[in-house]
Parts: structure tokens; sequence; C-alpha cells
């Protein structure tokens, strides 16, 4: 923890002068005034691609922290480059009305109803108006702004995908709600939950049963997460919780790790290849655009194969790499290596030969060809 943290302070810093973050003012009816919006658009922006939207609410003290941790994540390819929109509630007074609710309910009322519909009529129309975005949208929000995100799990067809509650200050029948309605589910969603070893006593105790409830959860269409920190408080947690949030969040889409190749690959009785196809399936489902495979995963996927001898798969492994990396030696090392293995030896050598004049790719290098051409002449006297 204590390398990341000094990792996230020199990407704040790079954000400070690098950033890409503007503040648009959006007139809003709902509301009848103008807001002033954070809007941080990654730096690589292309009409080419989709962007997953992240909404923060408490934007005036969240907002910096979620914009860092999305670039370092997304620099290293361990989730989407995405879309930051920030809401500022710097007045207390405005911030309790835009979050309130019924005693009696526990629903928005009044101006909290109206900022309801505010984020989910104008705001995101808004940013889906002017930028690229994909399907995918999650909220953050912190104590009583965690259970106002909340609301949005209860539309027939929400909003968000994914919801991050940092030391939630729940409305009264929340967690049966919570509960109720996240059993319901016939699609995708993510839930973090977070509170801390000196977290407000009252509070933490409902998180704290809240998470034992949906520990208890059988739907499998619900990825559920919670963090329970020590030597956190209640305001301290957030910069601890929003990476651990994130992190556990985009896990499908990271690179292969060890583990994962350990616990989950090497053990397969089946396909190797078929693995990393519905990985990448379940990354386009879940955040709506196709993601290019990694040069990371082809590697995971080859070592597999080789270790549980499914040969038929390095056929299939070098097309999906002319389709994924046409302009390298990928398709032409892996058919080679699979002619081998199914006894057409100059089939293979053909490959090679051919490989050596594409660029090379990992540990795919053009002395590798060469070396594996010259060794199937040795070996049958050509």
């Amino acid at each position: 923890m204590k390398n990341y943290l000094m990792l996230l302070v020199a990407f704040l810093s790079f954000a400070t002068v690098q950033s890409q973050t503007t503040v648009e003012k959006i007139k809003s009816e709902k509301l009848n005034e103008t807001r002033d919006i954070q809007l941080y658009i990654p730096e690589g922006y292309s009409e080419d691609k989709v962007y997953p939207i992240i909404v923060v609410l408490d934007a005036h003290y969240l907002f910096e922290s979620v914009v860092a941790n999305t670039r370092y994540y997304s620099y290293w390819d361990e989730m989407p480059e995405c879309i930051v929109v920030g809401i500022n509630q710097y007045e207390k007074e405005n911030r309790a009305k835009e979050v309130a609710f019924n005693d009696a309910s526990g629903l928005p009322e009044k101006k909290s109803a109206d900022f309801f519909e505010f984020i989910g009529m104008e705001l995101i129309p808004f940013v889906e108006k002017n930028y690229k975005t994909a399907n995918f949208k999650m909220i953050i929000g912190h104590d009583d702004t965690a259970n106002f995100a909340n609301y949005y799990l209860f539309k027939e067809a929400p909003l968000f995908d994914a919801y991050i509650n940092l030391s939630p200050y729940f409305a009264p029948k929340m967690e049966d709600r919570i509960v109720t309605r996240l059993e319901e589910f016939e699609t995708k969603k993510f839930y973090y939950l977070a509170t801390a070893d000196e977290d407000t006593r009252k509070e933490a105790q409902r998180v704290r049963a809240l998470n034992e409830s949906l520990s208890a959860l059988k739907n499998e269409n619900i990825f559920y997460y919670y963090d329970d920190f020590t030597e956190a408080n209640h305001n301290s947690l957030a910069v601890q919780a929003i990476p651990r949030a994130m992190s556990k969040i985009f896990t499908m889409y990271r690179p292969i790790s060890v583990k994962e190749y350990k616990e989950k690959i090497v053990t397969l009785q089946t396909s190797p290849y078929l693995y990393l196809i519905d990985k990448y399936k379940t990354i386009e489902e879940l955040f709506g655009f196709e993601k290019r495979v990694t040069v990371n995963d082809f590697m995971a996927i080859y070592a597999a194969v080789r270790k549980n001898k499914k040969d038929e798969d390095l056929e299939l492994l070098a097309k999906l790499g002319k389709k994924e990396y046409p302009d390298t030696a990928l398709f032409h090392f892996f058919m080679g290596e699979f002619y081998e293995k199914t006894g057409k030896p100059k089939k293979a050598l053909r490959m090679y030969q051919n490989g050596f004049s594409m660029n090379p790719i990992d540990f795919i290098t053009k002395d590798l060809m060469l070396d594996k051409a010259d060794k199937l002449k040795q070996d049958f006297g050509w």
C-alpha cells in the first residue's frame, strides 16, 4: 500500500500539469439553477473509441482522487479509460437538501427528487451528447451521497452498473431494499461497500450488518465487494477505498495475472483458448465495447496450451493473433508450432521462414524464428 500511495502521489502531481479537467456550466431545468460540473476527459480521447462514465458525488473533495486512480489504472491497462463527471456540493445546506429523504418512507423528496432527475435526465444526457460514451456507468458517493446513489438501483432499468458506497449513512429501510433489489437482478451489477475501524459507530454497525446479508446473496449477476479498513476513520477511508473499489470492479478487465493463471487457467480441463474468448466476451458485455486481446494474455494462454498439451488451440490462437496483431510474427509462430505438433514439418518451416520478415512481438523475435527454422532443417536433413 505504501508503494502504491507513492506512485499515486506522483500521478497526482503529473495530473496537475497534464490534466484534461474542465469546469462545465449546465443549466438545469430540474433544479432551476446553473451547476458547475467538473469533467475529466482522458488525454488520448478519440472519437473512434467509447468511454465508460464515472459520476462522482461530493466531487469538491472526491473528484481528484477518482481521476488520479482512473488515470493510474488505465495507464497500466487495468481498467478502461473513463470520462469522470464530478458534481460539486460545497455548501452543506444545499448538499443536505440534495440528498435528503422522507423520514417515514426513506425515499427522496423535494429537492432531492429533483437532484435525482437532474443526474439521470440532464447530466448524463449532456455527457452522452458531447462525447463518445460506453454503456457502462459507475457512481461514487460518501456517507449521505453514498446512500443517495443507491436510489438508482430501484429504477426498473437502473442508470448505473456499478455503485461505490464509501461509509454510507443509510436512510430508513435502505439496507433491506438493497438486499431485496440485488437479489432480483438478471443483468450484471457491481456493488462495493466500505467502512473502517474508526468510522462513525452506529453507521459502521449498519454497514457491517448489510455486508453479512450481501455476502449471503446467491445471485450470480451481482459482483459484491467489501472492505473494512483498519487504522482509518470516516473521512480517510475514502482515499484507501477508491483504488480498492476500482481494482475489484475492473478485475475482469485486467490482463491475466500470475494468480489467475495458476488458479484458473492451468487447472482447466477444457480449452485455454475458450477461456480467453470467454474473458473478452465478458469484457465486451460488461463494459459495452470490444477490447483488443493483450499480448500478455496471448502469452499466458500459450503457456497453458503447452503445459496442458492442447495442441489444437495453437491454430485458434494463431488465427486470433492474425486478427489482433496482423503486422507481427504472432500468427506465424503459433501456426508453425501447431504444424510441428501435428506432424507437418514442411508447413512449419514455411511459417517460421515467413515469420522472419514480420515485426517481432514479446519473445517472438526474428532470431527465434530463424532458430526454429534452422532446427527443423537439421532435424529432417533439409
